[in-house]
């Protein structure tokens, strides 16, 4: 059984298609819009123009960030306090009150995933659950998340990650074939796989660091995201060190270096 386990890994080390088509390993590098496609004019991030954007173009993913609101609304939003307005701390009327800079207001959860459901496009939906004031209000933003992403039927078309350790635990949980990857970038891929995730999502420097953690998670049936990459110098080197997905600001550069 030893042998068989070691030749196992040695075969996923190897031939990353081996672990099937949800792993974007077997198709090469593959892009995610940081916040959606937000730079062209027109545009705003976290916004309903950049996710449209985003699936126009037909890359693999598009991230958002999400918060829950003292009344149980889900919000789109990056900052914790953004125009003066703290969503964890504040209810959806307050929040629904904000424009964003190309004049849209503030979008929940839902109006995001009615644009997905309509689309015919193969991009997929990021979903990042942001670290609350608590622990318990990382998990209930969590829990939330998948409960309206079930709804819309969309649990095919959805990746979640977080910074939060409690919202990644609480997504398997109650989501356990859901593609759960980490962020913060303290944990090695044997860490997160024994705990049920999927993948790890860490920050450049943290694969500049650890560039060993890429071919650990292959060998572990993970995929590997890395953020926020927008040189040109940098998205060739992480598709050259065999990262799944990079998340960019710059989504056509980056579709255009990686798939030349």
């Amino acid at each position: 059984m030893k042998h068989l386990h070691l030749l196992l890994l040695f075969f996923l080390s190897y031939s990353p298609s081996a672990v099937g088509c949800m792993y974007a390993q077997a198709v090469g590098t593959q892009t995610i819009a940081h916040r959606g496609d937000w730079m062209p004019e027109g545009s705003a991030q976290n916004s309903r123009a950049s996710l449209q954007r985003a699936l126009d173009l037909g890359i693999f993913g598009s991230e958002i960030d999400i918060w829950l609101t003292r009344d149980g609304h889900i919000m789109v939003n990056h900052d914790r306090t953004f125009q003066g307005i703290t969503p964890e701390d504040t209810t959806f009327a307050a929040c629904k009150k904000i424009r964003l800079k190309n004049g849209e207001r503030m979008p929940q959860l839902k109006d995001l995933l009615k644009i997905l459901k309509k689309s015919k496009s193969p991009t997929r939906l990021v979903v990042e659950v942001k670290s609350h004031s608590l622990p318990q209000r990382s998990r209930d933003c969590a829990a939330a998340a998948v409960a309206v992403i079930r709804k819309y039927g969309l649990e095919d078309r959805v990746l979640y990650i977080s910074f939060s350790i409690e919202a990644c635990e609480t997504i398997h949980q109650l989501a356990p074939k859901a593609d759960v990857a980490y962020l913060s970038g303290n944990r090695t891929p044997k860490e997160l796989h024994d705990m049920g995730l999927t993948g790890i999502d860490y920050h450049i420097n943290v694969f500049r660091q650890h560039p060993e953690w890429v071919a650990e998670a292959h060998a572990l049936g993970m995929n590997v995201n890395v953020w926020t990459v927008d040189e040109a110098e940098d998205i060739q080197a992480m598709q050259q060190l065999g990262v799944d997905y990079i998340t960019t600001n710059k989504p056509k550069l980056c579709e255009e270096l990686i798939n030349p």
